[in-house]
Protein backbone atom coordinates (compact mmCIF):
# COMPACT_ATOMS: atom_id res chain seq x y z
CA UNK A 1 0.00 0.00 0.00
CA UNK A 2 1.36 3.16 -1.14
CA UNK A 3 1.23 5.54 2.27
CA UNK A 4 0.82 9.19 1.83
CA UNK A 5 3.40 11.20 3.44
CA UNK A 6 4.96 14.85 3.91
CA UNK A 7 8.77 15.16 3.88
CA UNK A 8 10.89 18.02 4.84
CA UNK A 9 14.28 18.98 6.13
CA UNK A 10 17.55 17.72 6.11
CA UNK A 11 19.78 15.40 8.45
CA UNK A 12 19.16 11.63 10.15
CA UNK A 13 15.79 10.38 9.15
CA UNK A 14 13.09 10.44 11.40
CA UNK A 15 9.43 8.73 10.74
CA UNK A 16 6.51 9.94 12.06
CA UNK A 17 3.48 8.10 12.74
CA UNK A 18 0.36 9.27 14.02
CA UNK A 19 -2.21 7.75 16.02
CA UNK A 20 -5.95 6.48 15.61
CA UNK A 21 -8.48 8.59 13.79
CA UNK A 22 -5.21 10.78 12.95
CA UNK A 23 -3.45 12.06 10.39
CA UNK A 24 0.40 13.22 9.94
CA UNK A 25 -1.17 17.32 9.93
CA UNK A 26 -1.33 16.20 13.98
CA UNK A 27 2.13 16.72 14.02
CA UNK A 28 2.55 20.05 12.24
CA UNK A 29 4.74 21.45 15.32
CA UNK A 30 6.94 18.78 15.50
CA UNK A 31 7.43 18.74 11.84
CA UNK A 32 8.20 22.31 11.31
CA UNK A 33 10.31 22.48 14.50
CA UNK A 34 12.51 19.00 14.04
CA UNK A 35 12.99 19.01 10.36
CA UNK A 36 15.63 21.62 11.22
CA UNK A 37 17.71 19.22 12.54
CA UNK A 38 16.19 15.71 10.76
CA UNK A 39 14.82 14.79 7.25
CA UNK A 40 11.46 14.59 8.55
CA UNK A 41 8.81 11.54 7.01
CA UNK A 42 5.63 12.16 8.79
CA UNK A 43 3.16 9.24 6.99
CA UNK A 44 -0.58 8.97 7.18
CA UNK A 45 -1.38 5.11 8.02
CA UNK A 46 -3.46 3.06 5.81
CA UNK A 47 -7.34 3.75 6.73
CA UNK A 48 -6.52 7.42 7.70
CA UNK A 49 -5.70 10.89 6.08
CA UNK A 50 -4.98 10.51 2.54
CA UNK A 51 -3.61 7.34 2.47
CA UNK A 52 -5.41 3.90 0.48
CA UNK A 53 -8.58 2.39 2.16
CA UNK A 54 -8.51 -1.14 2.85
CA UNK A 55 -10.65 -3.60 4.76
CA UNK A 56 -8.02 -5.63 6.58
CA UNK A 57 -5.86 -4.08 9.68
CA UNK A 58 -3.17 -5.44 11.51
CA UNK A 59 0.34 -4.32 13.21
CA UNK A 60 2.20 -6.03 10.45
CA UNK A 61 0.33 -5.08 7.90
CA UNK A 62 0.39 -1.45 8.70
CA UNK A 63 4.40 -2.04 9.66
CA UNK A 64 5.01 -3.29 6.23
CA UNK A 65 3.31 -0.40 4.63
CA UNK A 66 6.02 2.05 6.30
CA UNK A 67 8.52 -0.46 5.33
CA UNK A 68 7.19 0.21 1.68
CA UNK A 69 7.27 3.65 1.96
CA UNK A 70 11.14 3.89 3.27
CA UNK A 71 11.66 1.63 0.04
CA UNK A 72 9.95 3.63 -1.91
CA UNK A 73 11.48 6.67 -0.95
CA UNK A 74 15.25 5.04 -0.65
CA UNK A 75 15.74 5.85 2.87
CA UNK A 76 17.74 2.12 4.31
CA UNK A 77 17.52 3.03 8.32
CA UNK A 78 15.73 5.91 9.82
CA UNK A 79 14.66 6.29 13.71
CA UNK A 80 10.66 5.89 14.26
CA UNK A 81 8.72 8.03 16.54
CA UNK A 82 5.38 7.43 16.82
CA UNK A 83 1.93 8.28 18.98
CA UNK A 84 -0.58 5.38 20.59
CA UNK A 85 -1.65 3.54 17.80
CA UNK A 86 1.25 4.44 15.50
CA UNK A 87 3.61 3.86 18.52
CA UNK A 88 2.17 0.06 18.19
CA UNK A 89 3.51 0.39 14.19
CA UNK A 90 6.62 1.72 15.24
CA UNK A 91 7.28 -0.92 18.16
CA UNK A 92 5.82 -4.17 15.61
CA UNK A 93 8.32 -2.70 12.88
CA UNK A 94 11.26 -2.60 15.05
CA UNK A 95 10.34 -6.19 15.83
CA UNK A 96 10.00 -7.35 12.52
CA UNK A 97 12.64 -5.41 10.62
CA UNK A 98 15.59 -4.18 12.95
CA UNK A 99 17.76 -3.43 11.08
CA UNK A 100 15.91 -0.89 9.48
CA UNK A 101 15.17 1.16 12.43
CA UNK A 102 18.01 3.83 14.24
CA UNK A 103 15.86 4.60 17.44
CA UNK A 104 13.20 4.07 18.52
CA UNK A 105 10.58 6.22 20.01
CA UNK A 106 6.92 5.54 21.69
CA UNK A 107 4.95 7.86 22.79
CA UNK A 108 1.93 6.84 25.63
CA UNK A 109 1.43 3.69 24.46
CA UNK A 110 2.99 -0.12 25.39
CA UNK A 111 3.10 -2.74 23.56
CA UNK A 112 0.23 -4.70 25.58
CA UNK A 113 -3.49 -5.20 24.52
CA UNK A 114 -5.82 -2.48 26.10
CA UNK A 115 -9.27 -3.04 26.45
CA UNK A 116 -11.76 -0.92 24.72
CA UNK A 117 -10.77 2.82 25.20
CA UNK A 118 -12.71 4.43 22.32
CA UNK A 119 -16.41 3.38 23.11
CA UNK A 120 -17.84 6.68 22.99
CA UNK A 121 -16.14 7.78 19.92
CA UNK A 122 -16.89 5.63 17.44
CA UNK A 123 -21.00 5.73 18.74
CA UNK A 124 -20.13 9.44 18.32
CA UNK A 125 -19.28 8.87 14.92
CA UNK A 126 -21.15 6.61 13.30
CA UNK A 127 -24.26 8.89 14.57
CA UNK A 128 -23.47 11.40 12.60
CA UNK A 129 -25.61 11.32 9.77
CA UNK A 130 -23.41 12.36 6.53
CA UNK A 131 -26.30 12.18 4.28
CA UNK A 132 -28.51 15.11 6.35
CA UNK A 133 -25.44 17.40 7.61
CA UNK A 134 -25.03 20.58 6.01
CA UNK A 135 -22.34 21.64 8.21
CA UNK A 136 -19.29 20.98 10.37
CA UNK A 137 -21.39 22.72 13.57
CA UNK A 138 -24.31 20.55 12.59
CA UNK A 139 -21.77 17.44 12.65
CA UNK A 140 -20.12 18.64 15.89
CA UNK A 141 -24.12 19.08 17.60
CA UNK A 142 -24.39 14.90 16.69
CA UNK A 143 -21.14 14.35 18.08
CA UNK A 144 -21.83 16.44 21.39
CA UNK A 145 -24.28 13.37 22.35
CA UNK A 146 -21.73 10.88 22.82
CA UNK A 147 -18.88 12.94 23.23
CA UNK A 148 -18.14 15.63 25.87
CA UNK A 149 -15.08 16.82 25.11
CA UNK A 150 -14.74 19.78 22.66
CA UNK A 151 -11.22 19.58 22.02
CA UNK A 152 -11.88 15.70 21.00
CA UNK A 153 -15.32 16.60 19.01
CA UNK A 154 -12.53 19.27 17.09
CA UNK A 155 -9.64 16.61 16.57
CA UNK A 156 -12.32 13.97 14.91
CA UNK A 157 -13.65 16.77 12.91
CA UNK A 158 -10.62 17.11 11.54
CA UNK A 159 -11.44 13.71 9.32
CA UNK A 160 -14.62 15.17 7.65
CA UNK A 161 -14.34 16.68 4.08
CA UNK A 162 -16.68 18.04 1.18
CA UNK A 163 -17.45 16.02 -1.80
CA UNK A 164 -17.75 17.06 -4.58
CA UNK A 165 -21.33 16.12 -5.35
CA UNK A 166 -22.19 18.09 -2.51
CA UNK A 167 -22.17 16.69 1.20
CA UNK A 168 -19.89 14.87 3.71
CA UNK A 169 -17.56 11.94 3.70
CA UNK A 170 -14.91 10.80 6.19
CA UNK A 171 -11.43 10.91 5.33
CA UNK A 172 -10.60 7.85 7.53
CA UNK A 173 -12.03 4.26 7.19
CA UNK A 174 -14.56 4.78 9.94
CA UNK A 175 -16.35 1.06 9.12
CA UNK A 176 -13.19 -0.62 8.92
CA UNK A 177 -11.55 0.54 11.36
CA UNK A 178 -14.97 -0.42 13.79
CA UNK A 179 -15.08 -3.16 12.55
CA UNK A 180 -11.41 -4.47 13.08
CA UNK A 181 -11.13 -2.91 16.47
CA UNK A 182 -9.85 -6.13 18.49
CA UNK A 183 -6.41 -5.42 16.25
CA UNK A 184 -6.14 -1.71 17.04
CA UNK A 185 -6.43 -2.68 20.45
CA UNK A 186 -4.14 -5.78 20.26
CA UNK A 187 -0.38 -6.05 21.68
CA UNK A 188 2.34 -6.11 19.33
CA UNK A 189 3.40 -9.53 18.69
CA UNK A 190 6.70 -11.36 20.81
CA UNK A 191 10.21 -10.53 19.38
CA UNK A 192 13.23 -8.70 20.43
CA UNK A 193 14.52 -5.08 19.28
CA UNK A 194 17.75 -4.37 21.02
CA UNK A 195 18.23 -1.31 19.51
CA UNK A 196 17.68 2.60 22.08
CA UNK A 197 14.67 2.72 22.83
CA UNK A 198 12.71 6.07 24.83
CA UNK A 199 9.02 5.27 25.97
CA UNK A 200 7.74 9.08 26.75
CA UNK A 201 4.12 9.16 29.16
CA UNK A 202 1.86 11.64 30.00
CA UNK A 203 1.92 12.10 33.32
CA UNK A 204 -1.94 12.40 34.02
CA UNK A 205 -2.02 9.33 31.31
CA UNK A 206 -3.36 5.67 32.20
CA UNK A 207 -1.82 4.14 28.88
CA UNK A 208 1.41 3.69 30.50
CA UNK A 209 1.67 2.11 33.69
CA UNK A 210 4.00 0.63 35.74
CA UNK A 211 2.52 -2.97 35.63
CA UNK A 212 3.60 -2.75 31.58
CA UNK A 213 7.19 -2.51 32.39
CA UNK A 214 7.77 -6.13 31.78
CA UNK A 215 6.31 -6.31 28.73
CA UNK A 216 7.98 -3.57 27.39
CA UNK A 217 12.12 -4.88 28.76
CA UNK A 218 10.99 -8.57 27.08
CA UNK A 219 11.01 -6.88 23.46
CA UNK A 220 12.86 -4.03 23.99
CA UNK A 221 16.05 -4.61 26.81
CA UNK A 222 17.67 -1.30 26.19
CA UNK A 223 14.14 1.17 27.14
CA UNK A 224 14.51 4.22 28.69
CA UNK A 225 12.06 6.14 29.87
CA UNK A 226 10.97 10.03 30.41
CA UNK A 227 7.66 11.63 31.63
CA UNK A 228 6.03 14.90 30.78
CA UNK A 229 4.38 16.35 33.92
CA UNK A 230 0.88 18.06 33.56
CA UNK A 231 -0.41 16.38 30.50
CA UNK A 232 -2.79 13.09 29.15
CA UNK A 233 -2.18 10.89 26.02
CA UNK A 234 -1.99 13.85 23.90
CA UNK A 235 1.37 14.82 25.39
CA UNK A 236 2.61 15.63 22.12
CA UNK A 237 0.42 18.10 21.34
CA UNK A 238 -0.57 19.73 24.79
CA UNK A 239 3.14 20.48 25.81
CA UNK A 240 4.95 20.41 22.30
CA UNK A 241 8.16 22.32 23.23
CA UNK A 242 8.72 19.89 26.44
CA UNK A 243 7.99 16.48 24.02
CA UNK A 244 10.69 18.46 21.15
CA UNK A 245 13.53 18.63 23.66
CA UNK A 246 12.72 14.94 25.17
CA UNK A 247 12.99 13.89 21.45
CA UNK A 248 15.78 16.10 20.13
CA UNK A 249 18.12 14.75 22.87
CA UNK A 250 17.36 11.15 22.11
CA UNK A 251 17.97 11.41 18.59
CA UNK A 252 21.00 13.48 19.02
CA UNK A 253 22.72 10.38 21.00
CA UNK A 254 22.83 8.59 17.65
CA UNK A 255 26.44 8.62 16.47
Amino acid sequence: MELHYHRTGNGPTLLILHGLFGTWENWGFQVKKLSEKFDIIAADLRNHGSSPHDDSISYHLMAEDVIALMDRLGVDKASILGHSMGGKVAMQLALDHPQRVERLIVADIAPVEYPPHHNDVFAGLLSVDLDTISSRSAADQQLAEHIDSTGVRGFLLKNLQRVAEGGFSWKMNLEALHREYRHIAAAPTEGVYSGPVLFIKGGDSDYLLPEHAEAIKSRFPNAGYKVIDGVGHWLHAEKPAAFNRLVERFLDDQA
